[in-house]
């Protein structure tokens, strides 16, 4: 169990059980061992083992503690950065790689849903991406044209419309994308780490890697009481990493964001606010995001921790904005609040790293992680299959740099996100 209320909150309280593992203790072999038991790396054993593959997951606390267990649940297409401008980022071949497997990354996570019948409260009519002013509806303007170019089903909301959809008359339109969707988030990957289980995975937690060491053509992977033999290590730790591979975490800055749910709302709420059950966030730089669990609860957060002066502050701020956003919500009480970290890569996008030979992962994406997570984890799968050479890969290689002034900008970060929510009351 994850027993930190704060961390995981509504997810934790209302996830199936993951399925049941040990620490790893004694000596095993394998084909691959990946460590990390998040999107990537469940998803990384899964497709390997269905391929023929002996999989070992180590994972250094339980199922889905990172990010995975703690987001907000949006399954989006694509990232931040506006489509046009990722190939001039990453050039011509690899920007258009990474748009088009991207752009269809929520399809690949609805389909293993369906096909391994993951409980996860699944949603599949769309995301709205809310424009806040003039300058919000340019953006998602901008972002609707360009992705319907590319072909992608998307659609741009009038005003009057988006407020419809959402119960509130505070934007001024949205991007409707209708390959996107909600979960929950950590009852997905609990459930991936089943049918990981059932297809043959190893799965071991409370296992954190201490070591490695290259023996011939093998490595050893370390825990405190066991190691894995294995030709090919996969590294799935992103912005939670620590061990050997902490400069996964270190190339990143963590950018907190908090999470409340509100109690079940009655029929009638539950009719106006978000009726399509859409997940939606708003163009703010302090953005929000909102959306309805099965039960009916609103789960509402934006950037901030809750720990320190951090927990009165963001609350506060969530009660006021909720009742200016939904007036008719009126004093809503929270049941559930949690938050967790953010990993931001300087230039928003994901990295592909080797850190030595047949030693390989993605990690990096910049709060996007359950699409991004399950299609780059097929995607190591395919590599270490031999379907796909590096030189086919979705990203180029790169090397592992820590940002400038990266612990200062965590600290601004946290702090400033305070000092706007103490001000603010949103819209």
């Amino acid at each position: 169990m994850l027993n930190d209320p704060r961390s995981h909150g509504l997810w934790e309280n209302t996830a199936p059980e993951p399925p049941t593992t040990s620490p790893l203790d004694g000596a095993m072999s394998a084909d691959v061992v990946i460590v990390g038991g998040g999107y990537t790396g469940l998803s990384s054993a899964l497709h390997l083992a269905e391929a023929g593959s002996k999989v070992v997951l180590l994972e250094a606390k339980e199922i889905g503690f990172g990010g995975a267990g703690r987001n907000v649940g949006l399954i989006n297409a694509g990232m931040w950065v506006m489509p046009n401008d990722l190939p001039g980022v990453l050039g011509p071949v690899h920007g258009e790689r990474l748009l088009d497997l991207l752009g269809n990354a929520p399809k690949l996570v609805m389909e293993l849903i369906d096909k391994h019948q993951i409980a996860c409260e699944l949603e599949r009519n769309g995301t709205l991406h809310c424009a806040v002013g003039a300058d919000g509806l340019k953006e998602i303007e901008a972002r609707a044209a360009q992705w319907a170019a590319r072909g992608a089903a998307v659609r741009l909301l009038d005003a009057a419309e988006t407020a419809k959809r959402i119960g509130s008359d505070g934007y001024t339109g949205s991007l409707l994308d209708k390959r996107a969707g909600t979960l929950q988030p950590l009852a997905y990957a609990r459930g991936l780490a089943h049918a990981a289980v059932k297809a043959g995975v190893a799965i071991h937690t409370s296992s954190p890697v201490i070591a490695t060491e290259r023996n011939g053509s093998r490595w050893m992977v370390k825990t405190a009481k066991g190691e894995v033999s294995a030709e090919w290590i996969i590294v799935a730790t992103d912005a939670y990493s620590t061990g050997p591979w902490e400069q996964v975490r270190s190339e990143q800055v963590h950018l907190p964001y908090f999470n409340f749910a509100t109690v079940p709302l009655g029929h009638n709420l539950r009719q106006s606010i978000l009726p399509g059950r859409e997940g939606a966030w708003d163009t703010k730089e302090i953005l929000s995001s909102f959306r309805m669990d099965q039960a009916g609860r609103l789960v509402f957060g934006s950037v901030g921790a809750l720990r320190n002066t951090g927990l009165a502050v963001h609350k506060g701020w969530a009660k006021r904005a909720l009742k200016r956003l939904f007036p008719v919500i009126g004093n809503v009480e929270f049941e559930c609040e949690w938050y967790g970290q953010i990993g931001m890569t300087d230039n928003a996008l994901p990295r592909f790293h080797k850190f030595a030979p047949g030693v390989v992962g993605f990690s990096g994406y910049n709060g996007r992680g359950i699409a991004p997570g399950t299609v780059f984890g097929r995607t190591l799968a395919d590599h270490i299959l031999g379907r796909l050479p590096e030189a086919d890969l979705p990203l180029p290689l790169t090397s592992p740099t820590e940002p400038s002034f990266r612990a200062l900008k965590e600290i601004w970060y946290e702090a400033g996100a305070q000092v706007a929510h103490f001000a603010d009351a949103r819209l």
